[in-house]
């Protein structure tokens, strides 16, 4: 049997002009600026006129630690929010946008898949409506900035040894993980070692996707460490003047997208950082203004419950006020049989076994995410060649961990094969029974919090952390930002911070490699183990495999 690609789904879908899917929210036609006739960006006047309304339900989507096999997050959080519309609630959808990186490397992009996929698709996954492009064009004026200051006689003293401030370009270039910079003679200034990360783990975007208005981005921005002076005291962006030109090249970024469904649902894609190396989250400004007009609001967070969820809920939810109602746990037979061994070329085979023994990854995410005190429904993303008995292993072993588990057709059969995940995750979230609340105090120390999430989280015996690493969270520590939370960079395919480890390991150890002060975004990046922040092409990139046919349509792509 032939399958239609994503991409083909998606030309033939039945698009709404942005219009009407603004009136299904209330957002007037002169608060929609439109990006052509299928996207739109939210203006802030209308964001501010409805801060009085009251929220709706939140609901997060998360997954399993991702393997080759597939899982589908965004797939399922698109399929959701299609069922609950179908079984009559007003739901609206928050997801990110996508990175150019993985989408021309091997990832893929960030529009969901099958019948569950939000459009325009080959625009969301390439340029959309340019935030990325802002965030880089923001960013990269700050870089210049620094580097002139330094040319022009360098008032404010930095020590060119302990510039911190990083480049980004959005693309995965692993050449320009660490290079030398202003060579050429006195006419280019002053030589010294920098590098690149890509554009989604700017400090940059990070703050673009926590702020709540242009002024709180504009203080943020202001509030970036970039670099330190001989006396190890900080400089700030707003110290090299550079903030109040930063926003004004991010202030239509900072308006969130809005676009739809292939069922014509609204769909709010806005911010994209990585989850492995950044918070990993929709943009706060989306998520709080799709739950002032929407009853249930469907958000994701980024690769496995480890590192997406744990961060959507000790970073972002701290952050900005939120609390979850009801948590959606993806898993597939398939990924369940990688995790107990089976080979990806063998996965079409029935191996009711190797379900079972994989299942201990499904379980370890679902006792994480209860211990933040909010209700877990298991939604199992449906495979053509998945076996009946396959499916009740996973449906049996989730009623062991103390939730239930619901098949969901939604890839094959959009919104329709997702109303009985619907039912179940709006009676969870009706049901009032959250009790959510973050995993560790803000009065903990730095390295305490990292010591919370590493043994709590990750099941890890320890974190293994030098002493300048150790000398460094107490230096920030006594400059006041002891009450941050921390922001773990981790290899996404494993609990540990080895990426072949599958399953739910225990005995192994979390070194942290290096710690990044990120003080506008208001967070502690703890680098671990051989995570990158500038990911390199596989050796057969996407890219590779992309070109406009003669009728001027995208292939490819997905």
């Amino acid at each position: 049997m032939s399958y239609k690609t994503d991409i083909e789904i998606a030309r033939e879908a039945s698009k709404k002009p942005i219009q009407e899917i603004g009136d299904k929210l209330g957002i007037p036609t002169d608060h929609l600026l439109p990006y052509g006739h299928d996207k739109a960006k939210v203006s802030q006047d209308f964001i501010n006129s409805v801060q009085g309304n009251k929220n709706g339900k939140l609901i997060l989507v998360t997954a399993i630690n991702p393997t080759p096999a597939g899982e589908g997050k965004t797939t399922t959080t698109v399929g959701l929010g299609d069922g609950l519309n179908r079984i009559g609630k007003k739901a609206t959808i928050c997801i990110r946008e996508a990175s150019l990186g993985p989408n021309f490397g091997m990832k893929g992009g960030a529009a969901g898949g099958g019948y569950a996929q939000v459009v325009p698709m080959e625009d969301m996954n390439l340029h959309f409506t340019g935030d990325f492009h802002a965030i880089t064009s923001a960013h990269s004026l700050l870089s210049a900035m620094i580097d002139n200051h330094i040319y022009w006689g360098n008032s404010q003293e930095i020590d060119v040894r302990r510039v911190v401030w990083r480049r980004v370009v959005d693309m995965n270039d692993r050449a320009l993980r660490q290079i030398n910079v202003s060579l050429g003679g006195v006419a280019n200034g002053f030589p010294r070692e920098g590098g690149y990360d890509i554009t989604v783990a700017s400090e940059v975007m990070a703050i673009l996707c926590l702020a709540m208005d242009l002024k709180d981005l504009e203080r943020r921005l202001g509030d970036m460490i970039v670099a330190y002076r001989r006396d190890r005291s900080p400089v700030y962006c707003r110290d090299i003047k550079a903030e109040g030109a930063m926003t004004v090249l991010l202030k239509d970024a900072m308006q969130p997208n809005l676009v739809q469904t292939l069922e014509n649902n609204p769909a709010f894609v806005h911010g994209g950082p990585f989850a492995n190396i950044a918070h990993g989250c929709n943009s706060v400004i989306a998520t709080t203004t799709a739950l002032k007009i929407s009853d249930y609001v469907v958000t994701e967070a980024g690769f496995g419950a480890d590192l997406g969820a744990e961060k959507f809920m000790n970073i972002k939810c701290r952050k900005a006020g939120l609390a979850p109602d009801c948590v959606v746990l993806v898993a597939t037979v398939r990924a369940m049989k990688m995790n107990g061994g089976v080979a990806k070329e063998d996965l079409g085979e029935e191996s009711v076994e190797a379900v079972k023994k994989g299942c201990a990854n499904l379980g370890r995410h679902i006792g994480n995410l209860k211990s933040f005190g909010v209700p877990v429904v298991v939604a199992i993303n449906h495979f053509v060649k998945d076996t009946d008995a396959e499916i009740q292993a996973v449906i049996d072993y989730a009623a062991s961990q103390g939730s239930g588990a619901i098949v969901s057709r939604h890839w094959a059969d959009g919104g329709a094969g997702a109303e009985d995940l619907a039912r179940r995750v709006a009676e969870i979230a009706d049901s009032g029974a959250s009790q959510f609340a973050p995993l560790y105090p803000d009065s903990m120390p730095l390295f305490e919090k990292i010591e919370a999430i590493a043994k709590r989280i990750y099941r890890a015996d320890e974190v293994l952390a030098d002493k300048k690493i150790r000398d460094q969270l107490r230096l920030w520590e006594e400059q006041g930002y002891g009450d941050l939370p921390v922001c773990m960079a981790k290899t996404q395919y494993s609990f540990s911070t080895d990426p072949n480890l599958r399953g739910a390991p225990t005995g192994h150890s979390v070194p942290v490699r290096e710690v990044r002060l990120s003080a506008g975004a208001g967070f502690v990046v703890v680098v671990c183990g051989e995570v990158m922040t500038m990911p390199g092409l596989p050796r057969k990139p996407s890219a590779e495999n992309i070109r406009l046919n003669d009728a001027g349509q995208i292939e490819g792509l997905f």
